[in-house]
């Protein structure tokens, strides 16, 4: 049985003292820098999403075959599989949420 892996476990949220570190000026590359844990937590909750909808099209196989008639295994994977899209939606509406936030800045 598959079990649900918290982002956390998958890599640690780091504290506050090590993004300092990434205080660099603006336009000196700083989208692309490794020490943002915001690109990599976007990218594993993509990859989850993935893998728990590929789970649940394997459930939805093997109900549908005969090779299982564990309907809970079909309906638990279909939770998980809606959570992480879910997830994933929310990051991206926080994503923009913050853009607009810059974006009406006054300067």
């Amino acid at each position: 049985m598959n079990t649900i892996v918290p982002i956390r476990a998958i890599q640690p949220i780091e504290s506050l003292d090590s993004l300092k570190a990434v205080s660099s000026p603006l336009g000196a590359g700083m989208v692309d820098s490794p020490a943002i844990p915001f690109k990599s937590l976007f990218q594993d909750a993509v990859n989850n999403a993935k893998e728990t909808h590929a789970n649940l099209d394997n459930e939805i196989y093997k109900m549908t075959t005969g090779q299982s008639d564990n309907l809970h295994d079909a309906m638990i994977a279909s939770q998980k599989a809606s959570l992480s899209i879910d997830m994933v939606v929310e990051l991206r509406n926080k994503l923009l949420d913050a853009h607009k936030e810059i974006m009406n800045m006054n300067v």
